[in-house]
C-alpha cells in the first residue's frame, strides 16, 4: 500500500524555522517527482516547491523562494522541506504529493492532475 505520512508541522512564532518530513513506502521513491503543496484556512490548494527524482532540479513558488529549500533522500524513501524565516502567510496545512513522472516543468508542479498520490497533511501556524 502507498503511504506518505508527514511530520515536523507546528507552531512557530514569524522569523521562525521548522523543517517537515515525509516518509514514502509502498512505491519505488526514486521513480518519481515530488512536491509539498499547502492549503491556508478557507483558500485553495498552492503548489510551494518540486524535486524531480534525483534531487537534481527544483522550482519553487514564488512566495517561498529563498526562504523555502526542498530536498530528498531516497535512501531513506524521506522528502523534506526546509522552512527558514516564516511569516504568518505560511500558516496552513502542508501536503507531500507525488508525481506521476520522475521530472517536471515548473509549469507541471503547479497541474494538480499530474498528482496521483497524497499525504494526509501537517498543519503549520505562524503565529506570535
Amino acid at each position: 500500500e502507498l503511504q506518505l505520512v508527514e511530520s515536523g508541522g507546528g507552531l512557530v512564532q514569524p522569523g521562525g524555522s521548522l523543517r517537515l518530513s515525509c516518509a514514502a513506502s509502498g512505491f519505488t521513491f526514486d521513480d518519481y517527482a515530488m512536491s509539498w503543496v499547502r492549503q491556508a484556512p478557507g483558500k485553495g490548494l498552492e503548489w510551494v516547491p518540486g524535486i524531480n527524482w534525483n534531487g537534481g532540479s527544483t522550482y519553487y513558488a514564488e512566495s517561498v523562494k529563498d526562504r523555502f529549500t526542498v530536498s530528498r533522500d531516497n535512501a531513506k524513501n524521506t522528502l523534506y522541506l526546509q522552512m527558514n524565516s516564516l511569516k504568518s502567510e505560511d500558516t496552513a496545512v502542508y501536503y507531500c504529493a507525488k508525481l506521476i513522472m520522475p521530472t517536471a516543468s515548473v509549469t507541471s508542479y503547479s497541474d494538480y492532475e499530474l498528482y496521483d498520490d497524497w499525504g494526509q497533511g501537517t498543519p503549520v501556524t505562524v503565529s506570535s
